[in-house]
């Protein structure tokens, strides 16, 4: 079997399910990150043993596994990310959001800025914005110990030991937040889809990533946001700015909360698919956060 010949087969076999369009990229990255092939490459011919890794990552992604935890890696901002079942699939929204948060960064004359990430998945938020930034000192957070093994994981790859602080820390528990220093800017893709919203979820996501870190419960879906912007009054130094990624549908809610707190220079913004995904706040020089309390 050649290169062209497997791209045919994974197209044939997992269109009845994804469509002729996303099962040809799935075919690309498959063959990409899996085998090492860069276009057609027609001419490449796969030995009996790749030809039996094929097979299996087939039979994988016809149960609906995404390719990305079939891989065990992800793409995301050019760097590649290991990826497991314990975090989310890095998204292209994501990178909008980091792209954003190094726009502010090179705009101010900060210096060894401290960059915060709340809830690190795969770490590639933190990791991407020093690999981009060097200049910037790496600190996050991360409830789940799995995760956390993942972006300790992934850091060390992509950055080199020592060029970063991790914590297994509940972002929920302000008493925990004693051990942090002040920051220039702190980042986070909470979770933020209500449980009522479940159904809409395609079911690859649903049956496969971690509902941990995507989830809250109907009753207060803000709840990572109203925390950790509490965090970010007591935490943010002045002239520094919160960054959250949002659900479409909350994000001028998550908007109209730090306006509520203090927060200048409040903006909602759109993705690349003209839905509201991002918010940022800064804090003015009068420094706010020391002299104020938000109720969680």
């Amino acid at each position: 079997m050649n290169a062209q010949l497997a791209r045919q087969a994974i197209i044939s076999r997992l269109s009845p399910q994804y469509g002729p369009g996303e099962s040809a990229a799935i075919a690309r990255i498959v063959l990409e990150d899996a085998f090492g092939v860069k276009g057609l490459g027609s001419d490449t011919f796969f030995t009996d043993a790749q030809t039996k890794l094929l097979h299996s990552i087939l039979d994988r992604l016809a149960k609906n596994e995404p390719v990305q935890y079939v891989l065990g890696q992800a793409q995301f901002f050019g760097l590649n990310f290991k990826v497991s079942p314990a975090v989310l699939i890095p998204r292209q929204e994501t990178e909008e959001l980091v792209a954003w948060v190094l726009e502010f960064l090179k705009d101010r004359d900060f210096s060894n800025p401290k960059v915060l990430d709340i809830g690190l998945g795969s770490g590639c938020i933190g990791i991407t914005l020093k690999a981009k930034y060097k200049a910037l000192q790496l600190f996050g957070l991360e409830k789940s110990k799995e995760a956390l093994e993942v972006a300790t994981e992934n850091a060390t790859q992509l950055l080199g030991a020592g060029q970063f602080t991790f914590w297994e820390n509940d972002v929920l528990i302000d008493e925990n937040w004693k051990q942090l220093p002040d920051f220039e800017v702190i980042v986070s893709n909470p979770p933020y889809i209500p449980t009522h919203e479940i159904a809409l979820i395609p079911e690859h996501v649903r049956a496969h990533e971690p509902s941990l870190a995507l989830f809250v419960d109907d009753d207060d879906p803000l709840i990572f946001y109203r925390n950790i912007t509490a965090l970010a009054k007591s935490k943010l130094v002045s002239g520094g700015a919160l960054f959250f990624e949002c659900n479409e549908f909350n994000a001028p809610e998550v908007g109209q909360l730090l306006e509520q707190n203090g927060f200048v220079g409040v903006e909602v913004k759109k993705d690349l698919m003209g839905k509201n995904r991002m918010v940022k706040g800064r804090v003015n020089a009068s420094k706010f956060h020391r002299f104020f309390s938000i109720s969680i």
